[in-house]
């Protein structure tokens, strides 16, 4: 006969059929533990005893679904998926073969389908393991950087971030900076404490935040670099930008311990404050350094004095941009009209660009060849700046900047909609006396004139 293939279930129910047969339990008692009325239990019992156990299995097993999908239809799907769909997910291209092909199968039937002609993989299969990087070798070899946004002083104070500078070579901290938010000034302001403090490291790693990379790599217009990418040139200090916050879990497991420990202790200090917590920060630090920094493998110290005069930083960590001087000596910045003074050097410039330098305490210089050009303003109704919304990574550190602008004056007023011509006729009409053509026939008879 061979193997017969049966459930739990139908061994339970052969199991209770024998010890009726054998006279250790009655009908009515299998009833019961199997949970059948009485007449099914006997009709049961009749089958086992005429044509054994296997007559017990359900008649069923081993037949096809009565809801099965056609094969042809699964073979179609899948070579449409194949054809057109190969790189859709199971919930899109289910919808695509109902909108271009009238074909309608369930999502996770279609997800199954892919799996197995091994068109989709499921997440689990997706799923990648990142290798661990060893440590650089020297301190000051590589030092890893980003921003951590947090309730750092709780309920106590406002939302701020804190600048990590973490070696990787010995997880020590380097620098740590409250700031309202994450710009290129603030990086500029802890950039100039870490080299204050420690000199030039090799090279810097990050995320892919605006501050650090150019969002647009084959923009045709601007120079491929970042206001702080153009600082660490000018100071001869590398840039990388990781692909994944994996790639820069040093930084990312330090977030982690600060946000546990130094919210703690600024609870413990009684601190609400930036400038206060920033007063706080080095005793922190060397406390935390003491406890969770590492030898480096090799003794030497990478960092490297600077390449720059400490009163030429000033030019180095600020806004520079170049503007093309128009005819007029004026050219547009951050929606204002700057307007070039008139001298020996501005009478050149129409069609040359000019250097701006725009500073963090808000000082503002146009330059020619290293000479500052004296200028003046023309507002062109100025608030909020495109610059100041892309400068800063918080949403709640704009809506400030935005609260500040209007609590200063109230808003100008705006015409809406269509108006009314505001040309009031004065009943005077012009009968050409002031033309062009009149004015050159004037001018030709008082030259005919003796």
């Amino acid at each position: 006969m061979g193997l017969v293939t049966m459930s739990e279930h139908e061994l339970n129910r052969i199991e209770m059929l024998s010890e009726v047969t054998q006279g250790r339990m009655t009908v009515v008692m299998v009833a019961h533990v199997l949970g059948l009325s009485r007449r099914q239990a006997q009709r049961l019992i009749k089958t086992f005893r005429s044509d054994g156990a296997a007559a017990i299995r359900h008649k069923a097993r081993g037949s096809s679904s009565n809801n099965q999908i056609n094969p042809a239809i699964r073979d179609y799907a899948v070579a449409l998926v194949k054809e057109r769909y190969v790189d859709f997910g199971p919930t899109f291209a289910a919808e695509k073969l109902a909108e271009e092909h009238d074909l309608k199968i369930s999502r996770e039937t279609l997800r199954k389908w892919m799996q197995d002609a091994g068109i989709w993989l499921s997440r689990k299969q997706r799923r990648t393991f990142h290798q661990p990087r060893m440590r650089r070798e020297c301190l000051g070899e590589l030092v890893q950087i980003d921003g951590s946004d947090h309730h750092w002083f709780e309920d106590r104070g406002p939302r701020c971030t804190l600048l990590v500078f973490i070696d990787d070579a010995t997880s020590t901290l380097m620098q740590l900076r409250f700031v309202q938010s994450e710009s290129t000034f603030s990086y500029f302001e802890a950039l100039d404490l870490y080299l204050s403090a420690h000199g030039r490291p090799v090279a810097f790693y990050s995320d892919k935040h605006s501050v650090f990379r150019v969002a647009n790599q084959s923009a045709k217009s601007g120079h491929g670099t970042t206001q702080f990418g153009r600082a660490l040139n000018a100071l001869n200090i590398e840039i990388l930008c990781a692909n994944s916050s994996q790639a820069k879990g040093r930084v990312e497991r330090a977030n982690r311990t600060l946000q546990d420990r130094l919210v703690k202790e600024l609870r413990l200090a009684d601190i609400s404050d930036m400038d206060a917590a920033n007063a706080f920060l080095p005793d922190f630090t060397e406390r935390y350094n003491a406890k969770f920094a590492k030898a480096p493998r090799r003794v030497d110290n990478l960092h490297r004095p600077m390449n720059i005069e400490p009163n030429c930083l000033r030019d180095v960590f600020c806004f520079r941009d170049e503007r093309l001087a128009g005819k007029q000596l004026a050219f547009s910045y951050e929606r204002q009209r700057i307007i070039l003074a008139e001298n020996d050097i501005t009478c050149d410039l129409p069609g040359k660009y000019v250097d701006t330098f725009a500073f963090p305490d808000g000082r503002f210089e146009v330059r020619w060849k290293g000479v500052s050009l004296p200028y003046s303003i023309f507002d062109k109704d100025q608030r909020v700046t495109h610059a100041a919304i892309t400068e800063n990574k918080r949403l709640g550190a704009v809506l400030e900047q935005i609260k500040a602008e209007q609590d200063k004056s109230a808003p100008k007023p705006r015409r809406a909609g269509k108006q009314r011509s505001r040309y009031e006729p004065t009943g005077h009409r012009n009968d050409g006396w002031n033309s062009k053509l009149a004015r050159r026939a004037k001018k030709k008879a008082e030259a005919q004139e003796p």
